[in-house]
């Protein structure tokens, strides 16, 4: 895990809260944490790991990269 650091300029806190919840997000910390929340079945964890490889799949696709 990487640091990561938000800066408060002018005293506005809301936009740094802002700032900090996109870093996290972009992280995957929150997808992480969701994920340990509750016990996952390996079939259900092949599954969705399968899925996202399909996501990324048809991403590349679309942008033109070639696979």
């Amino acid at each position: 895990m990487k640091d990561l650091e938000v800066k408060v300029i002018d005293n506005d806190v809301e936009k740094a809260i802002r700032i900090l919840k996109k870093k996290i997000q972009n992280d995957g910390l929150f997808k992480r944490l969701k994920l340990k929340k509750s016990y996952e079945k390996p079939s259900e964890y092949r599954r969705r790991k399968l899925r996202e490889a399909m996501r990324r799949h048809r991403i590349a696709v679309r942008k033109g990269y070639k696979i």
